[in-house]
């Protein structure tokens, strides 16, 4: 008789940490989440560490039978033996370089939350089938994953794959990472009262005036959405991706967002022969990190 694997992974984010106790198909059997508790400036990670452990126990309670992998999804550069976060500026103070094999005491692999992401929908979906894919991922900012030759590529100090942090008008301030007119800042949601002039406060809202044809949102939403069209034949002519993947809140924007982008390309992308390259929304959603670190960790397990 074949017994399935169980499979935890946990992401960890800034609001919420969330469990996934799951399986190599990708199919969920139990989510639960819990408030992360992090405090801005303040060292609160015994807190939110234990609460780590907590949902795991919780998980290995709740399964049907042993657990074969754990995985975690975290924000900041992971090292290459994926045990803990090298870099992850001032936010989750406590985390860098806390090794998860070690406090847990069971073999544990950490990866980066957009890292993790991509690796879900390589695996289980909207990038199955694909080799070579770049994925933005379109929130409060805007993260990004690489996949080269099947594999997450990370470069020097887990660093690739920031690609919200690349230039795309230099006319601007410099972002959290000393990049001048970065991506991020011309399109995350963390942006839009400064873009807007205060008139807008979130996406959604600025979404809703470019629907309702007011001038001044979509001279804004078009704006960014300009912006992430340079971004993209940027990554294109670099890497030269079978598809790009493009996931977050943000991407709720639909037909708003994919219509004039597609304008954007058609204007901007060089394509030799005729040869277009692909842009899809992710459809993982909100278990993209969880379900990534899990199947992430199964593969490493298995030595892959």
């Amino acid at each position: 008789m074949t017994v399935t694997p169980l499979l935890i992974g946990i992401d960890i984010g800034g609001t919420d940490l969330k469990a996934t106790l799951t399986d190599p198909s990708g199919q969920i059997f139990i989510e639960i989440s819990t408030p992360t508790l992090d405090i801005i400036g303040r060292d609160n990670s015994q807190v939110w560490k234990a609460s780590v452990k907590r949902l795991i126990d919780e998980l290995e309670r709740k399964a049907s039978g042993p657990i074969a992998a754990i995985g975690i999804s975290t924000p900041g550069t992971v090292d290459h033996a994926h045990s803990h976060v090298l870099s992850n500026g001032t936010k989750m103070l406590g985390i860098e370089g806390h090794v998860w094999n070690d406090y847990l005491d069971r073999p544990v692999f950490v990866i980066n939350d957009a890292h993790a992401a991509l690796y879900a929908e390589s695996r289980i979906g909207s990038a199955v089938g694909y080799r070579e894919v770049v994925m933005l991922t379109l929130g409060t900012g805007v993260g990004g994953a690489i996949l080269l030759d099947d594999k997450i590529y990370q470069g020097q100090v887990g660093r690739a794959g920031h690609l919200g942090h690349m230039s795309v008008n230099d006319d601007t301030l410099l972002d959290i990472v000393k990049t001048p007119g970065s991506l991020e800042d011309a399109i995350g949601e963390s942006t839009v009262k400064l873009r807007s002039h205060g008139k807008y406060q979130t996406t959604k809202a600025l979404v809703q005036g470019y629907q309702d044809h007011e001038p001044f949102a979509s001279w804004v939403w078009l704006q960014s959405i300009r912006a992430l069209s340079r971004g993209l034949i940027s990554l294109i002519n670099i890497l030269s991706p079978e598809l790009i993947l493009l996931g977050g809140g943000i991407t709720r924007a639909g037909e708003a967002l994919m219509t004039p982008l597609e304008s954007f390309m058609e204007l901007y992308e060089w394509r030799p022969k005729g040869h277009i390259t692909p842009v899809h929304l992710a459809k993982m959603g909100n278990s993209a990190g969880s379900l990534g670190a899990a199947l992430f960790a199964w593969d490493k397990t298995k030595g892959r």
